[in-house]
């Protein structure tokens, strides 16, 4: 075991956190802050999202002690030995210490316990199994800090056997390798993924989803999902086999904006079939499938365009759509990179204006209501598009009104 401080750590001195470690350090307990808070403090990284706090105490007398001391709780995953506790709004989750009794590779039954070591020896990585106590002493009893060190990302003892644990660790090992690993992905880790390749069809797609999207916008998605592809994983998966040259050239796009979905439809995307079939396999939402929808629309629209084209396509599709479009192309390499970048930054300067007309117009110079009032406006509306939204209020009433007049 290692010991060290992390005396000073930002996360020890929030007033939530140091509530409840004194709280379940009282009286024969103990406390500790574990996992993502502690390993992003080591590694450099900003501390976001609720912090998890481990603990001796079993979930009853973890509530137990909150009522006593006037803090909300909700046991969210008891079962599992997790409460969360509600203070100052905000919440932190205590889980009780614990041993796998059995597993089926997705579930788990637990016994509570109080031994750190073997509590950490059932986690998933290394860099993940390091606590951190209320005075900032640090334990290792898993050599996560040497792997912190190297920015390794490795499983805890046999990488097989953690996989059959839990398939999803398959996934979370790639998420993991993009988020935190440097080189490539760790020998032991990557051959038990990829003979563990055919079993992860009985996950749930929801969770294939939230790794996925985690993983592609992690600042090592390219290399992890080459590694992926190579290994047979990543065509599983998703169904389909990776666009890798592209996703790197979007990665490498200082000007793309950092969305999942437009990676997502760079990866993974030619046409609309493959917009549907990656919704199914990764369970995205309507927002997500109408914004890959959208990109890939606009780039087919954009790709023989000009710059007033694409104020016209600003106008009818919004300027998120074109500019991921526009960064759709980049990615592909289906336009100069001089001309894309002069493109993005006219649509980036262009507010489109608002049609100051409607059917009320039309029928108040003698037009009947129906069909025809909206064709009308159709046909106006295209004429002062083609003019680059020119003409303004005056010149649409007698544009109008030469129109009507024509057709009587």
């Amino acid at each position: 075991m290692t010991t060290t401080s992390l005396a000073g750590a930002s996360f020890l001195s929030d007033p939530l956190v140091v509530d409840v470690l004194r709280l379940l350090s009282a009286d024969g307990g103990e406390a500790r802050v574990i996992g993502g808070a502690v390993r992003n403090e080591l590694m450099g990284q900003p501390v976001t999202g609720d912090i998890d706090i481990a603990t001796t105490l079993e979930p009853d007398e973890v509530l137990a002690r909150a009522a006593a001391a006037g803090m909300q709780s909700a046991p969210t995953g008891i079962e599992h030995g997790t409460v969360t506790l509600i203070g100052r709004h905000r919440v932190v989750e205590v889980t009780t210490l614990r041993e796998d009794i059995e597993t089926d590779g997705r579930h788990a039954v637990v016994r509570f316990g109080t031994d750190w070591a073997a509590d950490a020896a059932r986690r998933d990585f290394t860099i993940n199994a390091l606590s951190v106590d209320a005075a900032g002493h640090l334990y290792d009893t898993v050599g996560g800090l040497t792997d912190i060190a190297a920015r390794r990302v490795r499983f805890i003892g046999a990488a097989d056997q953690r996989i059959a644990e839990d398939r999803l660790r398959v996934l979370r090992f790639f998420r993991f390798h993009a988020s935190y690993g440097s080189g490539a992905p760790d020998a032991e880790g990557l051959s038990a993924a990829i003979r563990a390749r055919h079993d992860l069809g009985g996950l749930s797609a929801e969770r294939v989803g939230q790794e996925m999207r985690k993983l592609v916008m992690a600042v090592g998605a390219a290399p992890t999902l080459r590694a992926m592809q190579e290994g047979g994983i990543l065509p599983l998966v998703a169904a389909g086999v990776g666009d890798l040259g592209s996703f790197e050239r979007l990665v490498a796009d200082a000007a793309a904006p950092d969305d999942a979905s437009l990676r997502f439809a760079v990866l993974l995307v030619r046409v609309q079939e493959d917009v549907d079939r990656t919704v199914r396999r990764f369970r995205l939402s309507n927002r997500e499938r109408d914004r890959m929808t959208d990109v890939l629309a606009a780039a087919e629209q954009l790709v023989h365009g000009t710059i007033i084209g694409d104020r016209v396509a600003v106008y009818r599709r919004g300027r998120e759509a074109v500019l991921g479009g526009l960064t759709l192309l980049a990615a592909r390499n289906r336009l100069p990179a001089a001309e894309i970048a002069a493109r993005r930054d006219a649509v980036t300067a262009f507010t489109p204006p608002v049609f100051p007309l409607g059917g009320r117009d039309v029928v108040d110079l003698g037009v009947g209501r129906g069909p025809a009032v909206g064709v009308i406006l159709r046909d106006l509306e295209r004429w002062w598009l083609a003019e680059d939204f020119r003409p303004d209020e005056t010149a649409l009433r007698r544009r109008l009104q030469s129109m009507i007049a024509a057709q009587q």
